[in-house]
């Protein structure tokens, strides 16, 4: 099985661009802090570079913002090739397939959020499209 899932901080807006057949790319970078301290007590913090296409990267492109707090899913690839002075290189690429903000409404500074996770001011929540009237007294539809 070939997964990693990262939840973190985008340290920059996405970046977008094109393949050369039209498929959407949006890159990013997110900093992961680390489980645990390290001796002197502090947390250390790894920093990922991102990749999406497709779908996904519209959709990165489109909600994604500097300081937003996201859980990515995706796979791990590794690419090689060969450099101007013939010397063999590689690189590991972390491909996003699936993304989730982690802020809570609250914590979101600014952007549109998608209708498919909106909640409106009158306690109607849209869910995928399909209102849902909550009521403080009753126990939620699901």
């Amino acid at each position: 099985m070939n997964k990693f899932q990262f939840m973190g901080r985008l340290t920059r807006d996405p970046e977008v661009r094109s393949t050369t057949t039209g498929t959407q790319v949006t890159a990013f970078s997110l900093a992961v802090n680390r489980r645990f301290a390290n001796q002197n007590g502090e947390r250390q913090t790894d920093f990922f570079n991102l990749t999406a296409f497709g779908k996904t990267a519209e959709f990165c492109a489109k909600y994604f913002r500097k300081g937003a707090q996201v859980l990515v899913e995706g796979r791990i690839q590794n690419r090689t090739w060969e450099d101007q002075n013939g010397q063999k290189r590689y690189a590991t690429d972390f491909i996003v397939e699936d993304t989730y903000f982690a802020d809570s409404k609250r914590d979101q500074t600014g952007g549109d959020i998608p209708m498919a996770m909106a909640e409106t001011s009158n306690d109607t929540i849209v869910d995928g499209g399909e209102y849902i009237t909550v009521d403080d007294t009753t126990d939620l539809p699901f």
